[in-house]
């Protein structure tokens, strides 16, 4: 590597192989805790569906039904029945990303004869890792917002919700704060008999010190060659990898409740005083329906946990054409080198099929991708008596709290 280092950005021995393969070595901790969980897992059909097409940025994979039906008596009279199995679609999409810099945006970390590839790799590396995880978000805010009937089923059945519950348990510890049986009931609700499956636990910081304060997270570590044992930073919750990352959900606005509770106002159609709050101002209202005047509210802030299991995404690296070049630009500010990086990647939900129903290009942005209309569970493709999955069989599941 030792051709590479240099102490600023030349674009005429950029080398865009070596470099690519030196971004993929450089430790990127969410997604490699992702894997690691197994919550993300390659799917050979999705690769091979998008590698042996050029240009596509659909595609619609088959999903095999698990056997089923009531036992027949065996009798030596009854006739026996044979049943069929279900092939379900899903629709994946490739979520494809792009962005350059200058090479003044790495001026000062590049000087003295610092080494190119590592140090500009690793940024590369660490930008596109919150990238994906931005992604994922987009994603799971679009599954939960799907509607209809039977996606009401996972939507419901897979949010567990405490924010609005009122007292305290034995210990004293607020019944909307995630507390001692929140996953395990969260799990429970969601997947059923199936709860084993998940592994994983993204938060919110504040969520995450809430739960070390009642020592309800367990931390791992590691004995060193002399002995000395260490902390990881990486803590269990029931059991589960926690991944405690600020980006997650937290929404600040105003819950239902009674005059004594401290900061309570009082809320008015207008004209607001000390301790009073105008309705229209009541946003967003985290109670039931529509917040009404002369009502109580207090303000807090809503945090969404999200629970993943084995297989929750489908994940494959579609890759670009050209993932890293560098452009020399002689004009500019006289005289400038770009570095720019492209991807193109699948995250696909177990279960849940992306319908491309509103999306204007042929790479869904983010806010295409938090549609619920974009979503909807894995069917059969009928036009009419849809079967749909078994919404316990994914793994995925989120919970809702005030910390």
């Amino acid at each position: 590597m030792a051709e590479y280092t240099q102490s600023k950005f030349d674009s005429k021995s950029f080398n865009p192989v070596a470099f690519g393969a030196y971004v993929e070595r450089i430790p990127t901790t969410k997604r490699n805790e992702l894997i690691k969980s197994r919550a993300l897992r390659g799917n050979q059909q999705i690769k091979a569906a998008f590698s042996s097409q050029t240009g596509t940025a659909f595609a619609t994979i088959p999903m095999t039904g698990r056997i089923g039906g009531t036992p027949l008596n065996y009798d030596g009279q009854t006739d026996i029945t044979a049943q069929k199995t279900t092939t379900f679609e899903r629709g994946v999409v490739v979520v494809g990303r792009a962005q350059s810099w200058t090479e003044l945006d790495f001026s000062s970390d590049i000087t003295g004869g610092t080494d190119f590839m590592g140090n500009v790799a690793q940024q590369v590396a660490e930008y596109w890792d919150g990238v994906d995880q931005d992604t994922l978000l987009s994603i799971l805010k679009g599954i939960f917002s799907m509607t209809g009937a039977e996606n009401l089923k996972f939507v419901n059945g897979h949010t567990y919700d405490i924010t609005l519950a009122t007292g305290k348990d034995s210990d004293g510890h607020a019944l909307n704060m995630a507390g001692s049986t929140t996953l395990n009931s969260a799990i429970q609700k969601a997947c059923g008999d199936n709860k084993a499956k998940f592994t994983l636990v993204v938060m919110h910081s504040t969520v995450a010190t809430n739960l070390e304060n009642l020592n309800l997270l367990a931390y791992l570590k590691q004995t060193d060659e002399s002995g000395v044992q260490r902390d990881l930073g990486l803590g269990t919750w029931n059991g589960r990898i926690v991944l405690i990352d600020d980006s997650m959900p937290a929404t600040e606005g105003y819950y239902p409740a009674t005059a004594e509770e401290p900061g309570a106002l009082l809320v008015k159609d207008s004209g607001a005083s000390d301790g009073q709050i105008n309705k229209s101002d009541v946003t967003p209202y985290f109670g039931t329906g529509s917040v009404t005047a002369e009502n109580y509210v207090v303000p807090g802030v809503q945090y969404i946990t999200y629970v993943l299991g084995d297989g929750a995404f489908d994940y494959e690296n579609i890759g670009a054409k050209v993932p890293y070049e560098m452009s020399r630009d002689p004009k500019t500010n006289g005289g400038q080198d770009t570095l720019y990086s492209r991807q193109r990647k699948v995250f696909a939900p177990y279960g849940i099929s992306y319908t491309r129903s509103s999306q204007a290009t042929l790479s869904p942005t983010a806010a295409e991708l938090e549609k619920g209309a974009n979503w909807t569970l894995v069917h059969n493709g009928a036009s009419s008596s849809k079967e749909y999955i078994d919404h316990k069989a994914i793994p995925i599941a989120r919970i809702i709290s005030r910390g």
